[in-house]
């Protein structure tokens, strides 16, 4: 019994340390093509580089990643119908404070496909304006916003407890609620204009930080083991 066992432990650890070095070659494959794109773009478009034409693939490789490298531990159907419900319910905040949908501006222009205004990763987008909601597609994000939410089912499906997963890895985004938060605060102290103004400003950038950095936590859980002998 002991050697069969340890012959599961075995199997178990080489599936692991495979799908690790899958996760980096696919990640490490798809930033490849991303940047092979974009210099072609450049190229046929006869436009200079920019800092933000390289954000998309970091939120495409790093997704990768951790989509290949996370797999849900097995576990009741009731606790994946409770951790799915979660899982949607983020991505639902993330579209909504990350700005992929949201209600109406005060023009309606429509449906709009864009495939060659911006380069890839940013295109090709869905811009939809109507009368009661708007929707703007963009690729990386809403590849960003699948995958955080697909990690957050993994850790509510682990945690056995799905609301602990759901609320562990909503508050492991930072930038899905600093706008929330900065408003609420703004409505107590006055300074939510000049934080609002200061996250736009490099909103990109502590945008992808910030996704990497909750990429990171939800797929190795520092301390999560720790915290699920206490609960």
């Amino acid at each position: 019994m002991n050697s069969d066992l340890s012959l599961n432990l075995g199997e178990r650890f080489e599936t692991f340390e495979d799908r690790r070095k899958r996760a980096l070659l696919y990640a490490g494959t798809v930033a490849n093509t991303l940047v092979v794109l974009l210099l072609l773009f450049a190229v046929l478009s006869d436009r200079t580089p920019t800092r933000i034409w390289l954000f998309p693939v970091v939120w495409f490789a790093v997704g990768t990643w951790a989509l290949i490298r996370t797999s849900p531990t097995p576990s009741s159907r009731g606790t994946k119908r409770a951790a799915g419900a979660i899982a949607v319910g983020y991505f639902a905040v993330l579209a909504f404070v990350g700005g992929l949908v949201g209600p109406a501006g005060p023009v309606a222009t429509g449906l709009t496909v864009q495939v060659t205004q911006l380069p890839p990763g940013w295109n090709p987008s869905i811009l939809y304006a109507g009368e009661t909601v708007r929707v703007a597609l963009v690729p990386y994000t809403a590849f960003g916003y699948a995958v955080l939410s697909y990690l957050v089912y993994a850790t509510a499906v682990e945690a056995r407890g799905a609301v602990a997963g759901g609320l562990l890895g909503l508050f492991s985004c930072v930038s899905c609620t600093l706008p929330v938060i900065a408003s609420l605060v703004g409505g107590f102290v006055g300074g939510g204009a000049a934080l609002a103004a200061a996250a736009s400003a490099q909103s990109y950038g502590v945008g992808t930080v910030v996704f990497v950095v909750t990429v990171l936590l939800l797929s190795l859980r520092p301390g999560f083991d720790w915290l699920r002998q206490r609960l």
